[in-house]
């Protein structure tokens, strides 16, 4: 379920942005907000929240990956995403020295 969710986003984003950028935004954004509450979620809750919390947000976007694909698939997919993370690194270093 939560890769459906991820793919009707993205899907979203490419079609409303329509642009490279938007994409690559889209997916550290979701990706540092999944750390984030998984962050509150292991420092914050316990019990049933904890529970909930574990069984319908995913850690992260390699942990999505991890529960649907395997192998070479899995293999190729992490190193998409670590190429798109070093994309993101570029635009903000890039922005960060146009700021004066």
């Amino acid at each position: 379920m939560d890769l459906i969710i991820l793919l009707v986003l993205l899907g979203l984003v490419i079609f409303f942005f329509k642009r490279f950028s938007s994409f690559i935004y889209f997916i550290a954004i979701t990706d540092i907000f999944l750390r984030i509450v998984t962050f509150i979620k292991i420092e914050l809750t316990s019990g049933d929240i904890y529970a909930i919390l574990n069984k319908y947000i995913p850690a992260n976007i390699p942990a999505i990956l991890g529960n649907y694909s395997s192998g070479l698939l899995y293999t190729i997919l992490v190193w998409l995403y670590v190429i798109a993370f070093i994309i993101f690194e570029c635009y903000i270093i890039r922005t960060f020295f146009r700021k004066k």
